[in-house]
């Protein structure tokens, strides 16, 4: 799965790192890098994942103990944001000690760890290259370093849609039905147009959660449409204030803000959680990860409330993760066999069924379990349907090497003017600040 950066509680901060250094000494996180293990004995087997709902993985494991009884698994990370995830995670790839035996890769953060492959085990040296047709394409390619090595197997695809509260859009007289819904706003301007309709007919609900949300998405579909990349051309050279596609989805954004229709809630706060179950906005950008965020937010009373239509434009992408082993598991032919179980169709299929999160193995993504899969929370909505349909289509977007420390950037400026500062100003301040953050 993936995510924008996500920001949980520091209560959830202080026990992930609690669990990191009750389980770094015992997990067969330090410095072995034979990784011979011994098989036939007990081996634990750490994974670190991130984000509100995790991966899905728990029945998973239960099924993979009981395949392997010589193996015990633990997760940890369940519940931190993506932004802490990955400095934990650099830190203890660098320092070549405290991480899991298996780890989750995001894909706005693996390409910062091309230049430590050397700190992963080849997953072709496990037998990954034979599984090459297993995964889409480009997230194959996402996950394999310039030079040929297999740093990580993909997890999910972001296969992007809009989620939408039916009853707030009967109350404004906007029609309900999922196929009327799409049918509003074929283009992101008309998305904003009817935005202003439902304005006009509600005072007290905002149309849009955020600023944030609603760029990334833009931004991830231009760019599939466009260039290709977003912050970095794929020499890794900073284009922030070359790329079109990027000042046009902050223009987009920035004319959203104007209309007035944004929560101005900081995805993954505190507050941007109670919106959910409050219900204070009527709209989100969805890719497929997001509807076990909003499940796992807005919680049993807002079942049935909440309905998934096509988003505006032409597909898109927009998270996803890998799995990658750590040179530093003391256990590494036991970390590759796991994630390439969690990685394989059944895997996928597992975790789609538990959190939403959409496959990327073709396999996987034409399986009756997805393909013709409802989801009973989002008003029997055809999710397999809304994501699967053009998840082989999709368009990979290169992320550089620091993505997330510009996306950062540039999205502070977007709050900004969510709180009243100048557009023009604060696009200047994105185009400064992102290419200080991404030096």
């Amino acid at each position: 799965m993936s995510v924008p950066i996500r920001r949980r509680q520091l209560a959830a901060i202080a026990l992930a790192s609690a669990m990191v250094l009750a389980t770094a000494t015992a997990c067969g996180s330090d410095d072995d890098s034979s990784g011979s293990g011994d098989s036939s004995g007990p081996v634990t087997l750490v994974v670190d994942v991130f984000g509100d709902q995790g991966f899905g993985y728990e029945e998973l494991y239960k099924q993979y103990e009981a395949d392997h009884p010589n193996v015990k698994i633990q997760e940890r990370g369940k519940g931190l944001g993506l932004g802490d995830y990955n400095t934990r995670l650099t830190q203890q790839i660098t320092a070549g000690s405290g991480a899991g035996d298996v780890v989750a890769l995001e894909e706005g953060t693996i390409v910062q760890f091309y230049a430590q492959a050397d700190k992963f085990v080849n997953l072709a040296d496990h037998g990954a290259n034979d599984l090459k047709g297993n995964f889409l394409p480009w997230k194959w390619e996402q996950g394999t370093t310039p030079d040929g090595k297999v740093l990580g197997l993909g997890t999910d695809v972001g296969s992007m849609a809009l989620c939408y509260r039916s009853d707030l859009f009967k109350a404004a007289g906007l029609p309900t039905d999922r196929e009327q819904v799409g049918a509003l706003w074929p283009t992101w301007d008309q998305f904003i147009a009817t935005g202003q309709k439902f304005a006009a007919a509600d005072k007290k609900h905002k149309f849009v959660d955020s600023a944030t949300n609603f760029y990334n998405v833009v931004l991830m579909q231009i760019a599939g449409q466009g260039t290709g990349y977003t912050y970095y051309d794929k020499s890794n050279k900073m284009v922030i204030d070359q790329n079109p596609d990027v000042q046009a989805a902050y223009q987009l954004t920035t004319k959203m803000i104007a209309a007035g229709l944004s929560n101005n809630l900081q995805s993954f706060s505190n507050e941007w959680n109670a919106g959910f179950k409050n219900g204070t906005f009527a709209t989100i950008a969805c890719p497929a990860w997001m509807t076990g965020v909003i499940k796992g937010q807005a919680g049993d009373a807002a079942a049935g409330k909440w309905d998934v239509a096509k988003a505006p434009g032409n597909g898109g992408n927009w998270g996803g993760s890998f799995l990658g082993v750590p040179k530093s598991s003391k256990h590494q032919k036991e970390a590759a066999e796991l994630a390439k179980f969690l990685t394989s169709a059944q895997g996928q299929i597992g975790a789609f069924k538990a959190v939403g999160n959409l496959p990327s193995n073709p396999q996987a993504l034409t399986d009756p379990a997805v393909a013709d899969s409802t989801n009973d929370y989002f008003s029997k909505a055809p999710v397999g349907k809304i994501f699967a349909a053009g998840a082989t289509d999709l368009k990979p977007v290169y992320l550089g090497p620091k993505n997330n420390a510009v996306r950062t950037a540039v999205e502070n400026t977007l709050r900004a003017v969510e709180q009243g500062k100048s557009a023009d100003e604060q696009w200047q301040a994105a185009l400064k600040n992102g290419a200080a953050a991404g030096k």
